[in-house]
């Protein structure tokens, strides 16, 4: 389980932009399981999406399905990126940078 960071200006929208970015960047539509959303696309048996601490975070689980193609391993983390990209406010460098912050502070 990884929990991501959000600007400040993308919380408001967060607990709306979360379950939609699901269907817009992977084009499946989420099921609810409780304050949770679930999807399975390409290499990810399961990801499943949640607010986190006051719903200012994102909290994210993925399972991998292992025995994907490479292909699919690609394209499923492109995607997956994008998503965190666009829910979060923070591009991938970004994110990096902020968790090497914390790992260190």
């Amino acid at each position: 389980m990884q929990e991501y960071p959000v600007k400040r200006g993308a919380i408001k929208e967060l607990p709306q932009a979360m379950v939609q970015k699901l269907t817009d960047c992977f084009g499946v539509k989420p099921r609810r399981e409780g304050e949770h959303y679930q999807i399975s696309y390409g290499a990810l048996r399961l990801l499943d999406i949640s607010l986190g601490k006051g719903g200012k975070t994102l909290v994210v689980h993925t399972e991998s399905d292992t025995g994907a193609a490479d292909e699919v391993i690609l394209e499923t983390n492109r995607r997956f990126r994008r998503y965190l990209d666009e829910v979060t406010g923070f591009s991938t460098k970004e994110r990096m940078k902020k968790a090497r912050s914390v790992e260190t502070g």
